[in-house]
C-alpha cells in the first residue's frame, strides 16, 4: 500500500464491534481502494472522474466515502454511516448503545446493549436472551462465550432527565460501563 494514497481513516462503532475504515485515492489514476479492519472490499485501480461516492457495507450497516473538489487538486473526503455524517451517526449510537468492556483471565470481553431493540451482543455475536422483571426494574440474563451467567439490570433512576439505568453484571459481579 502506498501510504501517500491514504487520503482517510475513520473509526466506526456498532453493535457487533468497533470498525475501522480505511480510503485510498489516487488522484493521478483515480484509484480508490477501501479497507475495513484491514481487510480490502473495494478497489476500482481507473476511475476517470476523481470526485464521486463509493458505497459499501460493514456488516449490515450501510455507509458512503464522498469525495469532494475542494480548491484545484485538493479533496476533501467525509464518511456517512446509515445515511448519516459520521458525526451525527456516532452521536446517536451513543445514544442507544451501552457498551461494557474489560479482560478476565487475559481474554477481552465486550458487550453492549443495544436500548432500541434490547438485543444483546458478546463479543461481535448476538445472543439469546432472557428477560425477567424483578422487584427494582428488569434483568436481561444471557451467557457468556464459555457460559458464564450474565446479566443486563435496567432501574429507573427516578429522575426523568436521567431514563433508566442499565448495569452489566457477569457471575454477580458488576462490571463497569466503558467510557469513549
Amino acid at each position: 500500500m502506498a501510504s501517500s494514497d491514504l487520503v482517510g481513516e475513520w473509526t466506526v462503532k456498532l453493535s457487533d464491534g468497533v470498525h475501522k475504515i480505511q480510503f485510498e485515492h489516487g488522484t493521478t489514476t483515480g484509484k480508490r481502494i477501501i479497507r475495513v479492519d484491514g481487510k480490502e472490499i473495494l478497489r476500482k485501480d481507473w476511475v476517470f472522474k476523481l470526485v464521486g461516492v463509493e458505497n459499501f457495507m460493514v456488516g449490515k450497516v450501510r455507509c458512503m466515502i464522498s469525495i469532494d473538489a475542494v480548491d484545484g487538486f485538493m479533496y476533501q473526503y467525509s464518511l456517512e454511516v446509515n445515511g448519516k455524517k459520521l458525526e451525527k451517526f456516532t452521536e446517536n449510537q451513543s445514544k442507544i448503545l451501552k457498551t461494557w468492556q474489560w479482560k478476565n483471565s487475559g481474554k477481552e470481553y465486550r458487550v453492549v446493549l443495544e436500548k432500541d431493540t434490547l438485543d444483546i451482543y458478546v463479543n461481535g455475536q448476538r445472543v439469546p436472551t432472557t428477560g425477567e422483571f424483578v422487584d427494582d426494574g428488569t434483568e436481561t440474563h444471557f451467557a457468556i462465550d464459555d457460559g458464564t451467567p450474565a446479566y443486563v439490570k435496567a432501574v429507573s433512576s427516578g429522575k426523568r432527565k436521567a431514563g433508566i439505568v442499565h448495569s452489566l453484571f457477569v457471575s454477580n459481579i458488576e462490571i463497569p460501563i466503558s467510557v469513549d
